[in-house]
């Protein structure tokens, strides 16, 4: 609805006055008032006059709806014109005896705009980019009253006259990051105090502004470049100098394999990680794709992941149990693009499959056979291992090394006997003193003339079983009084002896050099050495 404002009054007294001023002469229309403005649709009293007394005509021509009001004079009539829409110049006439004449009033119209609209902004404006702001006005008038202003929140970026229908205000901006979050609108001012009224004013519903700052730079993606099948890896990708980085979206991927990555945001900064699990289906080259997209941008970063497929060597024996003295085969097979070293053997020629030849000893009862497979991937060497034990039954065993044969230990002494009976399976060990008597072996005792004696010591076991005599000495106080001397004494003379032996010798050598010097013989080095 067009806006009503004030309608401009004609007092009849001014009208009836400006009559009476009309002298005799020349015949003379006048109108008032000359100049009228106006709300559309408003409504107007004008009076018309001659400059007669008793014209032979007198009225008003106007293609707006008018009805005469008042009952008017000889030479002077008022009318009411109403719905006045547009701009119009109502013209009233008169005759008169002397002559014909007329006059104009210029009725002008004043309304708002009917439309103030600002074009949308784009959804996402780039940092550094020039923002072109359109704003779009219908209606409105007087328009050389009219002015359009485009605004940042309440700050005036561009003012301009209304031009054309509709008319159409541009102005160009540059956007930095400090105008994300801003509202753009554009205003119109209709200004009529020149005309004893008011500013009318209009203002479009605000758009805000979405900017954006994406680096020219990818993300970084780091990743493994080999990737097993069944195997888990992980994949991080990150990108700096991002604004607004919240807004920020990564898209990770492996070949079809969309990524479910965990993102951390910083101050300007982001890094996607995430967890990559392939199968037997992807194995071969795929890529991986991070592209990370803000505003109406993206950047991305591409790799190559080789999938592949490594099961672990296989190591076999003809037999895993064998018994002592059989020949077994050790043989490791791997991938068939793979090198084997088999117990740090490589294999001959270098290939997937190694073995040699072993005769079981018990010494090889438990013992680890290790295969080692290397694959080269993509340029890059992977490493398999497989280990068996072989397992060999041999018969007991008691050696004077695990079981000495003879004990010698003070009387009231602590002593642990020990004797291990070797074999697998594990034998089981006794030792007896005249068959029922036991010593207690791996046990701490308290030494005692009744532990004095030979013992049977027996280890059995389902492969067999060997016995051995163990014979315990005990040492009582009185012999260990005699020992001690006769062992110092022994000592004393024996360090005697070789002393004496010694001077005896150099006394012969110095004697055996004199004599050589005397009879004028010369003398050879002594190239040996000296025998003790």
């Amino acid at each position: 609805m067009a806006p009503s404002g004030p309608q401009p009054a004609l007092p009849i007294l001014v009208v009836l006055l400006g009559a009476l001023l009309l002298g005799p002469g020349n015949a003379q229309t006048s109108v008032f008032p000359p100049e009228v403005i106006l709300p559309r649709g408003g409504s107007v009293k004008v009076n018309c006059s001659a400059s007669c007394d008793q014209p032979i005509s007198l009225g008003m021509e106007t293609p707006l709806p008018k009805k005469e009001i008042l009952p008017g004079g000889n030479n002077w009539k008022m009318y009411e014109l109403s719905n006045v829409q547009e701009d119009s110049q109502p013209m009233c006439y008169s005759n008169c005896p002397d002559g014909q004449s007329s006059a104009k009033t210029l009725l002008t119209v004043y309304w708002t705009p009917e439309r103030v609209e600002l074009a949308p902004l784009p959804p996402w404006q780039p940092v550094g980019k020039n923002l072109t702001l359109r704003c779009q006005v219908e209606g409105g008038a007087p328009r050389a009253n009219l002015t359009v202003m485009l605004l940042r929140g309440e700050k005036e970026l561009s003012r301009q006259s209304a031009v054309g229908e509709p008319a159409e205000v541009t102005t160009t901006v540059p956007v930095g990051r400090d105008d994300h979050g801003a509202n753009f609108s554009c205003r119109t001012e209709l200004d009529l105090r020149p005309y004893v009224l008011k500013l009318f004013e209009n203002t479009s519903a605000p758009h805000q502004l979405q900017t954006f700052d994406l680096p020219a730079t990818p993300p970084q993606l780091v990743s493994p470049q080999v990737l097993e099948v069944d195997t888990q890896g992980t994949v991080v990708c990150s990108l700096d100098g991002l604004f607004p980085v919240s807004e920020a979206q990564v898209y990770l991927a492996l070949g079809d394999q969309k990524l479910n990555p965990t993102i951390t945001y910083g101050n300007n900064s982001l890094s996607a990680k995430a967890s990559v699990k392939v199968t037997a289906e992807e194995e071969g080259t795929q890529q991986l794709l991070c592209a990370v997209m803000l505003g109406t941008q993206t950047q991305e970063t591409r790799q190559t992941v080789t999938i592949y497929s490594f099961p672990a060597p296989n190591v076999n024996l003809t037999k895993p149990e064998v018994s002592e003295g059989t020949e077994v085969i050790v043989e490791c097979e791997a991938h068939p693009r793979a090198k084997v070293m088999l117990n740090g053997v490589p294999a001959q020629p270098p290939g997937p499959r190694a073995q040699f030849l072993l005769k079981a000893t018990p010494e090889d009862n438990g013992r680890s056979f290790s295969c080692s497979a290397t694959l080269e991937v993509a340029g890059q060497l992977v490493h398999k291992n497989q280990t068996r034990e072989l397992r060999v039954l041999y018969g007991p065993r008691l050696d004077e090394k695990d079981c000495p044969g003879n004990w010698t230990w003070p009387e009231n002494s602590q002593q642990t006997p020990m004797c291990q009976a070797w074999g697998n399976p594990l034998p089981q060990l006794k030792c007896l003193k005249d068959g029922t008597f036991p010593l207690p072996i791996g046990q701490s005792v308290t030494v005692t003339r009744d532990l004095e004696g030979t013992y049977l010591c027996q280890a059995r076991s389902t492969r067999g079983e060997v016995t051995r005599e163990v014979t315990v000495n005990v040492l009582s106080p009185r012999y260990e009084v005699v020992i001690i001397p006769v062992v110092a004494a022994a000592v004393i003379l024996g360090t005697a002896g070789v002393a004496t032996y010694l001077y005896n010798r150099q006394r012969k050598i110095r004697k055996y050099r004199l004599q050589q010097a005397q009879n004028g013989t010369p003398m050879k080095p002594n190239t040996q050495a000296t025998p003790p």
